[in-house]
C-alpha cells in the first residue's frame, strides 16, 4: 500500500506570535518567537532555538522571515450572514445618505446607471434618515421596477409598491413575530419588519436570484473574508437556499475557511417550531463536526426581539421617546419547547436578544439546558447587571459585535432609552469579568466585516464611522483589554462553536490558520492594522502585494 510523503515543513521566525494559553484570563503579552508548521498543522510554537528548531533545519524545513510582523490566529467571525453579505455587495449602499432627498437622489442615479437590472436593491438605510417613515409612496416615482431597501440592521425592508405587488404582500395574513405596515383599509404601505423579513423578503429575493448569482455572491463574500484575515465563520441565519448553494460551491472548489452554521427557526406555531428543529437535527447528523468539520450545522438560531433604533427590541420598561412598549417576538411559552428540543438533540442554541427583557427571557430559557452545551446569546446590547453575571454562571457564551457599539450609530439611543439605560449599553467587560466566554463577531452585512475596526471599537469604544468627528466613547468602562478582544475574535470564537481542538489558537497540534499583520499592539493603533497574509491549513490563501 502506497503512503504519501509528508509535506515540506516551514519554520516561521522573526515575528511576534500571539499565543495566550487561557482564553478567559488572557496574558496581555503572550508572544512567542517562532512557529513551525508541517502537514497543515502547527508542530512548534515557542523559542526560535532549541532541539525542535534545530531538527527542523536539519530535515530541510524552509525558513521564512516575517520582518517582526505580528502573527495572530486566523480571525473567526462569530456572528455573520454569508449569502446576505455576498448579495449585499451588489446592492446600492445608502449608508452615507442623511435624509430622504439624498436617498432619492442616490436611487435615481443608480437606476439610471443600471437600466437592465430587474430590481433596484439597496442597503444601509436607517430609520432615523427618514424620521422613522418608510412608505412606498416616498419612492414609487423613482423607477417602475421593484425597489427593496434593506435597513442597516436587516430587521426591516422598505419596499416600493411594485416590490410589494411582486411579493403579493396584500394577500398575506399577519405572521407570528412579523410586521407588515398597513393603512386603515389594510393595504400594505411599504414597511416589512422583523419575522416577516425572514419569512417573506429573504426567501423571495433568494428565489429570484439565479443559482450562479448565489454562487458568485458566496465566493465573493469568502474572498472578502480571506482578505480581511478570517479563517473561520459562524453563519447565524442559515436556510435551505443558502445551504444548498454552499454545498454546491464546496463541490466545485476547496473553501479557504471553516463554516459552522446555525439553522434559522422562525416564529411559528409550537408544532411548526419543533418541525423546524427536526430539520436542523437531520442536517446536523449529515454535516456534523465529525463528518464535515469545515462545513457543518452546529445548531439553531432564534431571533427573540428586534433592535433599539426601530423601537422593536424588547425592554423591561417602555421606550422613553416615543413612549412605546414592544414585547419579544417569542414568548417564553413558545421559546421553551423549541430550545429544549434542540438541546436534547445535542444542538447549540443561539438566541438573538438585544433588549433587557429579551436577554432575561433568553437566559431563563437556557438556564435549564444541559450543562456544557455552550449555548449562546447574541448581541446582548442592553443587559442588566444580574444577567451579565448569569452568563458566566450558566456557561452561556456572550456573542457580541463591537461594531454595533460605534458612537456614530448610537446617537438616537439617549433619546429612545434615556441617559440612565444608555449607560448599560454593551457591557462587555461585565460579561468577561463574570466568567463568560466572549466571542467577537461583526454581524456582517449589517456592519463592516473588517476585524481591525471591530477590535478598535471593542478596546477603545470609539467610532470608526464618524468621518473625523470627535465623538465621546460609549461606556468606556465596559471596554475590553486589547489581548482580551483579540482572544475573543480567535480563541473565544472557536470555543463558542466547539472548534478549539482544531483552530482559534497558535498551539501545537492545531491547524496552521493564522494572519500576518502590520499593526501596533495598542488600542489606538488597531484602526491602522493591515492584513499582509492569511494562511488556512498551512497554505497561504491571501497576500498583499508589496
Amino acid at each position: 500500500m502506497a503512503t504519501s510523503s509528508p509535506e515540506p515543513g516551514l519554520i516561521l521566525q522573526n515575528g511576534r506570535f500571539f499565543a495566550p494559553q487561557d482564553p478567559i484570563k488572557v496574558d496581555q503579552n503572550a508572544f512567542q518567537e517562532c512557529m513551525i508548521i508541517q502537514n497543515r498543522l502547527i508542530t512548534h510554537i515557542g523559542p526560535s532555538t532549541g532541539a525542535v528548531v534545530t531538527s527542523a533545519r536539519e530535515n530541510g524545513f524552509q525558513t521564512l522571515s516575517l520582518d517582526n510582523k505580528i502573527i495572530l490566529p486566523g480571525f473567526i467571525d462569530s456572528h455573520m450572514h454569508l449569502l446576505l453579505l455576498g448579495l449585499s455587495l451588489t446592492k446600492l449602499d445608502l449608508s452615507t445618505c442623511t435624509d430622504l432627498p439624498s436617498i432619492r437622489s442616490s436611487i435615481t442615479a443608480y437606476a439610471a446607471a443600471h437600466p437592465h437590472l430587474p430590481r433596484i436593491l439597496c442597503r444601509g438605510w436607517m430609520h432615523s434618515m427618514t424620521d422613522g417613515k418608510a412608505l412606498a409612496s416616498m419612492i414609487d416615482d423613482l423607477d417602475p421596477r421593484p425597489i427593496f431597501i434593506d435597513a442597516k440592521d436587516l430587521h426591516s425592508t422598505w419596499c416600493s409598491t411594485s416590490a410589494l405587488e411582486e411579493m403579493r404582500v396584500a394577500e398575506l395574513p399577519s405572521q407570528p413575530g412579523g410586521f407588515i405596515e398597513r393603512d386603515e383599509a389594510g393595504n400594505p404601505t411599504g414597511l416589512i419588519a422583523e419575522a416577516s423579513v425572514l419569512t417573506l423578503v429573504w426567501p423571495h429575493l433568494a428565489s429570484v436570484a439565479s443559482e450562479e448569482d448565489k454562487l458568485a455572491a458566496l465566493s465573493t463574500a469568502i474572498d472578502e473574508y480571506s482578505a480581511a484575515g478570517y479563517t473561520g465563520l459562524v453563519d447565524m441565519a442559515m436556510d435551505q437556499a443558502a445551504w444548498d448553494a454552499l454545498l454546491l460551491l464546496r463541490s466545485r472548489q476547496k473553501l479557504p475557511v471553516r463554516i459552522a452554521a446555525h439553522w434559522l427557526i422562525t416564529p411559528s406555531t409550537p408544532d411548526d417550531g419543533l418541525a423546524q428543529v427536526r430539520v436542523a437535527v437531520a442536517l446536523n447528523e449529515l454535516y456534523s463536526q465529525q463528518t464535515s468539520p469545515n462545513l457543518r450545522i452546529a445548531g439553531i438560531k432564534i431571533i427573540t426581539d428586534g433592535v433599539i433604533d426601530a423601537c422593536t427590541a424588547a425592554l423591561s420598561k417602555p421606550y422613553a421617546d416615543p413612549v412605546t412598549h414592544c414585547p419579544p417576538l417569542w414568548t417564553a411559552e413558545m421559546l421553551g419547547p423549541v430550545v429544549a428540543a434542540a438541546d436534547a438533540a445535542g444542538l447549540q442554541v443561539a438566541l438573538h436578544a438585544i433588549g433587557d427583557a429579551a436577554i432575561h427571557m433568553s437566559i431563563d430559557a437556557l438556564a435549564t439546558c444541559t450543562p456544557g452545551r455552550r449555548h449562546r446569546v447574541e448581541h446582548l446590547e442592553l443587559a442588566s447587571p444580574e444577567d451579565a453575571r448569569r452568563l458566566g454562571q450558566l456557561g452561556i457564551t456572550a456573542s457580541v459585535q463591537a461594531v454595533h457599539a460605534d458612537p456614530a450609530i448610537l446617537r438616537a439611543w439617549p433619546r429612545l432609552l434615556g441617559e440612565e439605560r444608555t449607560k448599560r449599553a454593551f457591557a462587555y467587560r461585565e460579561f468577561k469579568d463574570g466568567g463568560a466566554v466572549v466571542a467577537l463577531g461583526t454581524d456582517a452585512p449589517t456592519a463592516p466585516l473588517g476585524a481591525w475596526g471591530n477590535l478598535y471599537t471593542a478596546v477603545t469604544r470609539r467610532s470608526t464611522r464618524a468621518g473625523g468627528e470627535e465623538l465621546e466613547p460609549v461606556n468606556p468602562e465596559f471596554a475590553l483589554e486589547l489581548a482580551d478582544a483579540v482572544a475573543a475574535a480567535t480563541q473565544g470564537a472557536a470555543l463558542a462553536c466547539f472548534a478549539e481542538g482544531t483552530c482559534g489558537s497558535l498551539k501545537e497540534g492545531l491547524s496552521a490558520d493564522f494572519v500576518v499583520a502590520d499593526v501596533e499592539w495598542k488600542g489606538e493603533g488597531l484602526i491602522k492594522g493591515v492584513v499582509r497574509e492569511t494562511w488556512f491549513e498551512g497554505r497561504k490563501v491571501f497576500s498583499v502585494e508589496e
